[in-house]
């Protein structure tokens, strides 16, 4: 049987200044962080209570990255207060809060341009 998604890799190119934003900015708890090289290390975080973790994955150990960009977005049932709160602590809307047949979405990116997405399209 298949669980709930364990990982989503999100390609960085430094991983603590990513660490920095992920926890400072966007409250997600670092989860893992494991030696994986010389230079890096395997690192989940996640938000609070979150069964899905984003690994941070260093972009130097991967080639094609730029081929390989996230999809994800989260859940939250006030997207306008939760973008008032992220800009305000410094995370780039990268499209503000529109109203959908579906429900409020909008998109953040992270210091690496990666861009999620911020829904209060009901849980499933």
């Amino acid at each position: 049987m298949i669980g709930p998604v364990k990982t989503v890799g999100i390609y960085v190119e430094d991983q603590e200044k990513s660490v920095e934003f992920y926890t400072r900015v966007l409250g997600f708890e670092v989860r893992r962080s494991l030696p994986m090289g010389p230079k890096a290390n395997w690192v989940e975080l996640s938000p609070p209570g979150g069964q899905t973790c984003l690994v941070l994955y260093p972009r130097a150990l991967m080639p094609g990255w730029t081929e390989l960009k996230p999809s994800v977005v989260f859940h939250c049932p006030d997207v306008e207060a939760t973008c008032e709160e992220l800009a305000s602590r410094g995370a780039r809307v990268s499209m503000p809060p529109t109203p959908m047949p579906w429900g409020t979405f909008a998109k953040i990116l992270d210091p690496d341009a990666n861009e999620f997405g911020l829904t209060s399209q009901p849980l499933a």
